[in-house]
């Protein structure tokens, strides 16, 4: 998964940083804003894809004293920084070009420029949007495109995803701003375009918070895999009943596991550990995400109730 989601991202990076400079000459000889505006987005872009690597990169990490559990966070944490800056900076400097350009319109020069810069773009640009889809398409199974986004643990490839469907929706908006500015002779659509585009982005920047917001702050396992935890753990013979089944991903490929299990009450005290063992041996060869397991053992000894907890 890590390597699909790298080969991803080092895709987009090199389609947005070669578009970048394109629409920048493109916006310097013609004077465009939805030009500049594109040339922002695609620097915010690739500026994003960087950050998205550092992540990936600092999650690996090993455990310390100061962090056991790893730096998977460490995705989490920069893809929401990733969002941040599409709607502080993509979204926020295309608006304000937009609304400049409405208030002091300026006619273009050369829109043929104009008109083959975005042509390239969209060829670039969805080269690397099949690329990324062809990703997700892999990473999200049986599930819908909705479902997976909200169900996935790995936010790096359907951030790549969301930036490049913005991405190809911007220019198709720049390219309608600079044909009608041309066909009416009025250059305030160029602007408008310009507007609409930091629109985009900022919807897409909003979405991309919310979804990476709940793996931050400590999102549960999928449905699946805690049902498959319950249904392990409630199979073995010595297993009474499974009372709770608490998970939390520490990265995409880090699911954290506490469980509390009442055992069979005739079980003996040596009996408890070789159960325990079974089972994180279980749960691992089930789910190889998960990396760490608790159990609150709750077992009686000649009568009398005890309750301990071990950690596998």
């Amino acid at each position: 998964m890590a390597s699909e989601s790298k080969a991803v991202i080092y895709a987009a990076m090199a389609g947005n940083l070669a578009v970048a400079i394109t629409k920048f000459v493109a916006a310097a000889f013609t004077g465009s804003s939805a030009m500049l505006s594109e040339g922002i987005h695609s620097v915010v872009d690739t500026g994003n894809q960087v950050l998205l690597l550092l992540g990936m990169h600092r999650a690996r990490k090993p455990p310390d004293r100061d962090f056991p559990f790893g730096y998977g966070k460490e995705v989490y944490f920069w893809s929401f920084v990733v969002a941040i800056l599409v709607f502080a900076i993509g979204a926020g400097v295309s608006f304000y070009e937009g609304v400049v350009h409405v208030m002091s319109p300026e006619p273009m020069s050369s829109p043929l420029i104009n008109y083959i810069v975005l042509g390239l773009a969209i060829l670039f640009e969805g080269a690397s949007w099949l690329f990324a889809l062809h990703g997700f398409r892999k990473a999200k199974g049986k599930w819908g495109y909705v479902e997976a986004v909200q169900r996935g643990k790995d936010p790096s490839l359907f951030m790549v995803l969301f930036e490049d469907s913005a991405a190809m929706l911007g220019l198709v908006v720049a390219l309608g701003g600079v044909w009608l500015s041309q066909v009416t002779g009025n250059p305030i659509f160029d602007g408008v375009a310009s507007m609409v585009i930091g629109l985009i982005l900022a919807g897409t920047a909003v979405w991309l918070a919310i979804e990476t917001k709940g793996l931050l702050i400590g999102e549960s396992a999928n449905r699946r895999v805690v049902d498959d935890i319950r249904d392990i753990v409630g199979r073995h013979s010595q297993v009474e009943a499974v009372n709770e089944v608490l998970t939390m991903h520490m990265g995409p490929d880090f699911i954290l596991v506490n469980l509390s299990v009442r055992f069979n009450r005739s079980m003996p005290a040596e009996r408890l550990e070789r159960v325990i063992s079974e089972l994180d041996k279980s749960l691992k060869q089930q789910h190889e995400e998960i990396k760490r397991i608790f159990i609150e053992a709750e077992s009686s000894l000649e009568g009398n109730a005890s309750s301990e907890q071990k950690q596998v």
